[in-house]
């Protein structure tokens, strides 16, 4: 039987041992952490993202630059894939109103023990399947000698891998290996990227890991007013646009929330790319904030310019247009006391605020990465192409895409197709 090692108990690495343990492969998977899916337990806490319900053009145009890329892997793992799959562990789904699409009771936990109880302890019907075995608390160290490094006396696999366990040094023998070990944000989870320096010196090529679904400084530090009492307050039914440099094109609704040194949240993660893309060209990207995206222009300013009495301007754009709180706040953030009192400068800023950003937030602090192994260096089974037997899975690929159950598609859809790259290895 072929023993097969899964580094990285994430989604991708979980779903590759699924596929291989069904086949009927000897599966074992290591994580450095001492409990399984700590990121995927932790993304689910507001509610576990699965998918998106959105027609399958537009959801692989999500992809980006990586569209051909993703979109191949759905061949074997698609969102309805997503769907069926989690229905098999008796998880119900339902689509929310923006296309979401979540478990029924909101919570990743739930599913996260189906599936491993399935994967520990495959159903009768599964006559091939394997139970898969864990060994948390095992850190990978790379290959002993290099990639060429002989197996333990007497083994037949064929390489040999090294781990600092709660036992000390341990030397693994596998067949093939599946690497799963995610990208660069989160470290506390596990995700710390630590692995780039040890394929790189095996001749992988590695895009730089940079933070995707990030945060983002504004050029300008907000006041301490501001900073102090709308920190971590949202902005809510508003529209950003962005043009970026290339070409590209941003314009979205939505909503954002402001931080102590800047802006992050839903809208912000989902022009992230782009707003990455011109920082690290330029220095800075400037996007265009609508605060009433669902009032005209043209009654923009007739509000303005309706007379006010006795009334302050707050109180009269509060009464006219329900302009209140952070996005009041926000106006005389960025405005001179002349153009807050100028009716045209004021209408003009309402509709159309620019706001630049100076950096990204940490890596650390990013949802996701961008960067990683890249797809010209991988087979069509996602295996290194330096490196026989050694296959790649999840966010430690060079993809990115919005939060919106993107995310997770790819990483399950990855680690199936890897699955799958495996057996077709052994065939061989």
């Amino acid at each position: 039987m072929k023993k097969v090692a899964v580094i990285g108990a994430g989604p991708a690495g979980l779903m590759a041992a699924e596929v291989l343990s069904r086949a009927g492969m000897n599966v074992a998977i290591f994580d450095a952490m001492p409990s399984i899916g700590r990121k995927f337990l932790l993304a689910g806490k507001g509610g576990l993202n699965l998918t998106h319900s959105e027609p399958a053009d537009i959801f692989a145009s999500r992809y980006g630059q990586r569209r051909a890329q993703i979109e191949r892997l759905f061949n074997t793992f698609d969102a309805a894939s997503v769907r069926r799959w989690a229905a098999s562990l008796g998880i119900e789904t339902f689509v929310g109103s923006s296309g979401r699409v979540f478990p029924v009771d909101m919570k990743a936990a739930p599913l996260l023990r189906a599936w491993l109880n399935r994967l520990r302890h495959p159903e009768p019907q599964a006559v091939a399947a394997v139970p898969v075995t864990f060994h948390m608390r095992h850190r990978w160290l790379g290959w002993p000698q290099g990639r060429v490094s002989l197996p333990a006396q007497g083994a037949t696999e064929s390489m040999v891998l090294d781990f600092d366990t709660p036992q000390g040094h341990q030397q693994i023998c596998a067949d093939a290996l599946v690497l799963a070990l995610g990208g660069g944000s989160w470290a506390r989870l596990g995700s710390n990227g630590a692995w780039v320096p040890w394929l790189q010196a095996q001749g992988v090529a590695v895009a730089p890991l940079l933070p995707s679904n990030c945060g983002f400084d504004v050029q300008t530090p907000w006041s301490a007013h501001f900073a102090s009492r709308f920190a971590g307050q949202p902005f809510k039914s508003v529209a950003i646009s962005f043009a970026a440099a290339d070409g590209q094109h941003f314009a979205r609704k939505g909503e954002f929330v402001a931080t102590a040194t800047g802006v992050e949240g839903s809208l912000i993660y989902a022009a992230s790319s782009l707003l990455r893309q011109d920082i690290m060209r330029h220095g800075q990207a400037t996007l265009v904030l609508d605060l009433l995206p669902d009032v005209s222009s043209e009654r923009v300013l007739a509000e303005v310019q309706h007379p006010r009495g006795s009334r302050s301007l707050s109180s009269h754009l509060k009464s006219r247009l329900h302009l209140e709180g952070i996005k009041m706040a926000m106006l005389y953030e960025s405005l001179t006391p002349a153009q807050l009192h100028d009716p045209h400068q004021l209408a003009t800023a309402i509709k159309a605020l620019p706001l630049t950003l100076s950096a990204m937030r940490p890596l650390d602090e990013a949802i996701s990465s961008a960067g990683g192994v890249l797809f010209e260096g991988l087979t069509d089974g996602l295996m290194l192409e330096p490196l026989p037997g050694v296959f790649c899975a999840g966010e430690m690929l060079d993809w990115e895409a919005p939060t919106g159950g993107y995310l997770l598609t790819a990483c399950l859809a990855s680690g199936a197709h890897a699955g799958q790259g495996v057996l077709a290895y052994f065939k061989k």
